[in-house]
């Protein structure tokens, strides 16, 4: 049974009053989700809006939201992601861009300057408050919308190198990639009496991913507003978990925080995803608390994993494969290509390349991604750094990624990111932030410098390092190489003055 299908049987025989989805400590019961589902479908047919037709949502981590996915994708219609999460103007350049013709949103984006003067400009506005009750807030769903058939989710990517992009989804990559993650329901069973924690944005591939995931296998879903660890901690303790993710940023903030073991005890393993986990990261949490920590790899375009740590790969590899990202998940085959698209031998770096069903293009064909990985001889995938984040220096590319793991040699550096920041002579020049290691004293300029200097040749030094109290972050928990080259250029504007004053000594 397919995710659209079991959405189906759920809204329409899940008992009334079974627990569905906590969220600040209450509990939401199917039948308020049922209810508010049949207003959604009730909405969208008033408007004739059929079978394919695209719905917008500006998707927030509340309980009446998941019942808006539930009912869009369930009835057939293609669910149009909006990201709360933007500033007011880009969400309303969003929902102009993809005009879908009806968009649901909570008070708070609508209220935002020029977000429901967008969504009325193409469509109808549906405002859904916090009760659940659905109200029409504006303007009026065309005859003619445009419908998306056979995509069942448009969402954005994580937009952590540049603007993020839409991604369509079919309804069988959402069915594999759950099927592939091990989601799916017991001998039939509607309901199970265990719990998943959801603590990632919804508006993201990991949040939908988790979502769409409990309800697929009929759990009862732990849905957070955001990550925080003491939320976080006081969920694993109240409900016993088994099992969590988290991605690497919470990962160390879990371990920072000093929870105490035993309020983690019932926890066997933690899943991590969206970023890379840096193999030190996964070794401290595991001898903290005795948990493995299973690195997993994917990408939006694939509907979530499609390369992974098992338990038992855990048990038998990790201390001589620790760092990589696992292997090819049931269903999915990897390869490294050259630029020129010829596969590469064993262990050459090159371009991953993925086959699966849960690619856009289906299970025949092969989906060239932006990674640069290797294929050891165990077939165990080793991602190396990004095809589209080399920095290209008047000639010569810089991979952000050695600079990154150079920089994190340096006893007082906690985390380091690298972006390239353009450059009238030379194209692109690479800089970089880095974290200081709590405690200590946070190391120089000058000794950064010096560090690359002694590691890397002379084009990959970076030409600006500034220290910062936190790295920025996409949603998502990625570094945003976005904000971080903003950073960057306020820092220099700041040193300008001083620079001028040196100049006229």
């Amino acid at each position: 049974m397919g995710i659209r299908d079991r959405l189906t049987r759920l809204l329409a025989e899940a008992p009334a009053d079974a627990e569905a989805i906590e969220h600040h400590g209450d509990w939401w019961t199917w039948g308020q989700v049922q209810e508010i589902a049949r207003t959604v479908v009730d909405a969208l047919d008033a408007a004739g809006l059929r079978t394919g037709a695209r719905v917008g949502l500006v998707l927030e981590n509340r309980p009446e939201h998941v019942a808006v996915v539930a009912a869009v994708i369930a009835s057939g219609r293609c669910l149009v992601m909006l990201s709360p999460l933007q500033p007011a103007a880009r969400l309303a350049a969003d929902i102009d861009r993809s005009a879908p013709p009806v968009v649901v949103s909570g008070p708070e984006p609508l209220a935002r300057e020029g977000v429901l003067a967008a969504m009325t400009a193409h469509g109808a506005a549906l405002a859904l408050d916090t009760d659940g009750a659905l109200r029409p807030a504006g303007g009026t769903a065309p005859a003619d919308a445009p419908a998306n058939p056979g995509v069942a989710v448009e969402m954005l990517t994580s937009g952590t190198t540049g603007p993020p992009k839409r991604v369509h989804l079919r309804i069988g990559q959402l069915d594999q990639a759950l099927v592939s993650g091990g989601q799916t329901p017991k001998s039939g069973r509607l309901l199970s009496r265990s719990a998943s924690l959801v603590a990632s944005p919804l508006v993201h591939i990991g949040g939908l991913w988790r979502a769409l995931a409990c309800l697929a296998t009929g759990r009862r879903m732990l849905l957070l507003p955001k990550f925080a660890v003491e939320p976080w901690a006081s969920s694993v303790e109240r409900h016993r978990l088994r099992a969590t993710s988290l991605v690497p940023a919470a990962i160390r903030a879990v371990l920072d925080a000093d929870v105490p073991k035993e309020r983690l005890a019932s926890l066997e393993v933690v899943t991590s995803g969206t970023a890379p986990c840096p193999p030190e990261l996964a070794d401290a949490f595991h001898r903290t608390y005795g948990i493995p920590v299973l690195m997993t790899y994917g990408a939006t375009e694939f509907a979530g994993a499609v390369a992974g740590w098992t338990l038992p790969l855990h048990e038998r590899w990790w201390e001589r494969k620790a760092g990589s990202a696992g292997r090819a998940f049931p269903g999915v085959d990897l390869r490294v290509t050259g630029e020129d698209g010829v596969e590469l031998p064993v262990g050459t770096t090159g371009r991953l390349e993925v086959r699966t069903e849960q690619s856009p293009g289906g299970a025949r064909a092969w989906v060239r991604t932006s990674d640069l990985a290797r294929l050891d001889a165990d077939r165990f995938v080793w991602i190396e750094g990004r095809a589209d984040d080399a920095i290209i220096r008047g000639g010569f590319k810089v991979q952000p990624e050695t600079v990154k793991r150079v920089l994190e040699t340096h006893p007082a550096v906690r985390e380091a990111a690298v972006a390239g920041l353009p450059d009238p002579r030379l194209g692109e020049v690479p800089v970089a932030a880095v974290v200081a290691e709590p405690g200590r004293t946070a190391p120089t300029t000058a000794e950064l410098i010096e560090l690359c200097r002694t590691r890397l040749t002379p084009y990959e030094v970076p030409s600006h390092i500034v220290v910062l109290d936190a790295l920025p972050r996409t949603p998502s928990s990625k570094v945003s190489r976005v904000e971080l080259l903003e950073l960057v250029r306020a820092r220099l504007a700041l040193a300008e003055p001083e620079r001028v004053k040196e100049d006229l000594r």
